[in-house]
């Protein structure tokens, strides 16, 4: 039977998965498109960090996702935090890297939330606080990590963060959003270009359409998030918004229909794996073919 499992192996490009052996630190994996491409990522062999933010809630969740991976066979640790505080960017990558070894290899920078208004009634705070978790959190998750990043010992080193097509394209009511998202793809290039030529890192956006998710649910359904400070925030689209006919917000999507989580935690699989080995600075936009 070894022998045979052996052999099968031997006609698979990557037997020990894809990933095999390096460590991710995936943020706002607590649930959503992050957790799912925690459980992808650990099936084709990678050393999970499940980040999310210390509500109670979550951190039972993030503690959840890591749970699962372990009892499936994989590995993966649990690490709380707010991306917002210094503290736990540096603790994050701390223990990461003590979970790998001395090693990181990969980041992807998904966690995120948004807070919407239109331009003339848009809060400084609505402003800073999505500007700070979409941009400024990846780029100091990055900055901390960068011992593990800027190195020579001929491993893999990729960094996806994760925008949208408010960030490529705009959106009403997402001003603070989509200059974050936009932001991203500034980031993204920038890296490629400082840590690209001599260490060899590649960074990555993943630009997501209407992907299922708390965020694009129904906001009559309730759900929030906590800034630090406390303030509760809705979201969601309003039913009315969402809907004016049957399919109607659909209706700009060639595929006709949203995209799963799992759909989406795939193409963040994609990026990070060795048949994207010579995609570099680019942004992927996973949008169903909508294009606006």
């Amino acid at each position: 039977m070894s022998k045979r499992v052996d052999q099968i192996a031997g006609h698979l490009n990557y037997p020990k998965g894809m990933l095999a052996g390096q460590v991710a630190i995936i943020t706002g994996s607590g649930q959503g498109i992050g957790a799912e491409t925690a459980r992808l990522f650990a099936n084709e062999g990678a050393k999970v960090v499940v980040a999310d933010v210390d509500a109670s809630i979550l951190t039972e969740k993030a503690q959840d996702v890591a749970d699962k991976i372990n009892e499936s066979g994989g590995s993966a640790i649990a690490v709380v935090g707010d991306v917002l505080n210094d503290e736990y960017v540096k603790e994050l990558v701390k223990k990461a890297a003590e979970f790998g070894n001395g090693k990181i290899h990969i980041i992807v920078n998904n966690a995120g939330y948004t807070w919407d208004g239109v331009i003339h009634k848009m809060t400084d705070k609505q402003w800073h606080t999505i500007v700070d978790l979409h941009a400024t959190a990846p780029f100091k998750i990055v900055r901390a990590a960068a011992p593990y990043f800027r190195v020579k010992d001929g491993e893999p080193r990729n960094i996806i963060s994760i925008s949208s097509t408010s960030g490529l394209h705009g959106n009403a009511g997402q001003i603070n959003y989509s200059l974050a998202k936009a932001g991203v793809t500034g980031i993204t290039k920038t890296i490629a270009k400082e840590w690209g030529p001599q260490f060899g890192v590649r960074a990555n956006t993943v630009a997501f359409g209407h992907i299922m998710t708390r965020l694009t649910a129904a906001k009559e359904a309730g759900a929030f998030v906590t800034t630090p400070d406390g303030e509760k925030v809705a979201l969601g689209i309003p039913q009315a918004q969402k809907a004016s006919g049957p399919g109607a917000e659909h209706v700009d999507i060639p595929l006709r229909r949203p995209g799963t989580a799992t759909e989406a935690a795939s193409a963040v699989l994609a990026v990070a794996s060795p048949l994207f080995s010579y995609v570099n600075g680019q942004t992927i936009s996973v949008t169903g073919g909508r294009n606006m």
